[in-house]
């Protein structure tokens, strides 16, 4: 991964019908996130994916879904790779190390509830 730019929410999404696509760019080389809701319990973050970009294997404390909006990913969690493309999801467990890399670009909503 060359680097990874977070976007700044600037407009208040909340009672708007969006379109998820559409809240997140490209760019170039990189990776861009987008946090959508950020709270104690959880969050929702967008993410951007140039083709062969990707985030190296980590875990996290608790269950994450991964849902693609667009594009096709290879997903890693605990050394078995799983290929997705848009319209498919997968839950990525707890402590389980993982890891991201983009086979096309594509985009992916990333939804992870603390408790």
């Amino acid at each position: 991964m060359k680097h990874h730019k977070k976007e700044k929410t600037n407009k208040n999404l909340k009672s708007q019908v969006l379109d998820l696509n559409g809240l997140i760019d490209y760019k170039s080389g990189s990776v861009v996130s987008r946090e959508v809701i950020n709270k104690k319990k959880g969050t929702v973050t967008l993410f951007s994916f140039d083709r062969g970009q990707g985030l190296s294997e980590h875990a996290a404390p608790y269950d994450a879904l991964v849902y693609l909006l667009a594009g096709e990913a290879a997903i890693t969690i605990s050394g078995k790779k799983h290929r997705l493309k848009t319209g498919e999801m997968i839950i990525m467990p707890a402590h389980a190390p993982h890891a991201l890399a983009a086979t096309k670009k594509f985009k992916m909503m990333l939804v992870m509830i603390r408790s």
